[in-house]
């Protein structure tokens, strides 16, 4: 990691010492540099957002037996040349979406880890959810080793990084204090932050800030939910993602677009188009103050 990467790495590893702060999640280096122009701290990536953009579903459900290659699912060299790309294109902190370390062995997931620090990122989130409906979680123990692995491979390239203990627990349908014991266990494990989606009301993130003991990720977005980021601030939240929310919602804009022209041979879809010199401005490379 060269001086810029490593003072920006350290930066965002401040960030979560205290207070609340919006990681809005990018799908490539173009999204990545319209939410730096507004002002954002640090970006993330989202593996639904990138995976759309290649044409490709989302680490999901798979109903077969070789869950080794998951379908369509975006490989992992893919994942992290796109996570590279956004890097090297923003003054900002980048964090990536690693979705479950691309495997369930913990060298896998030291690996992937290794490989997305070597590509400039400043922070990832290891999940565990595993894509079988007959075991969507990997085992507790497994999950924490992982989580574990993950640690280490951070602490051999002794370098800043923000390490995230995922669990998708609530969005498989499983009870919220399971959700806390398995945050809880990534965290010992050497975790930075635990993330927990599928928490979306006020009594529930309070209780996730209250029980785990370190700083919380939520993501928000997912259904347009009144909380605010105020309100998120008050519960304690430490730092609020929104995943592949406004992917989908620029995909909802392209899907009505085309559906115009198909159906209608209209094109008033162009007038909420951004002009041409305002993208170019924005996209052009200013020279660093100082």
């Amino acid at each position: 990691m060269d001086t810029e990467r490593r003072e920006l790495a350290a930066r965002f590893v401040e960030l979560h010492r205290e207070g609340c702060f919006l990681l809005p999640n990018a799908w490539d280096a173009g999204s990545a540099r319209v939410l730096e122009s507004a002002g954002f701290p640090a970006v993330a990536t989202t593996s639904a957002g990138v995976a759309f953009s290649l044409g490709r579903p989302d680490h999901d459900y798979h109903d077969y037996l070789d869950t080794s290659s998951d379908g369509d699912r975006v490989d992992r060299t893919t994942m992290i040349r796109r996570i590279g790309e956004i890097a090297a294109e923003v003054r900002i902190p980048v964090s990536a979406d690693l979705e479950d370390g691309f495997g369930a062995a913990p060298e896998t997931v030291a690996e992937t880890i290794s490989m997305t620090l070597a590509a400039g990122a400043a922070g990832g989130n290891i999940e565990d959810f595993t894509g079988d409906r007959s075991r969507p979680l990997y085992d507790p123990e497994l999950s924490a080793d992982r989580i574990r692995a993950a640690r280490e491979s951070v602490d051999t390239a002794d370098e800043p990084f923000v390490l995230v203990g995922r669990t998708d627990v609530l969005l498989t349908g499983g009870p919220l204090d399971e959700a806390v014991r398995r945050a809880n266990a990534y965290l010992a494990a050497g975790a930075d932050c635990a993330f927990v989606p599928g928490a979306a009301d006020a009594g529930t993130i309070g209780t996730l800030v209250r029980e785990i003991d370190g700083p919380l990720n939520v993501v928000m977005g997912l259904t347009g939910n009144a909380v605010s980021l105020a309100d998120l601030r008050d519960l304690g939240v430490r730092r609020v993602t929104v995943g592949g929310s406004i992917a989908r919602a620029m995909y909802a804009q392209l899907l009505g677009a085309a559906k115009e022209l198909a159906d209608r041979g209209t094109f008033s879809y162009a007038e909420h188009q951004i002009p041409q010199p305002e993208l170019n401005e924005l996209f052009r490379r200013k020279p660093e103050a100082g």
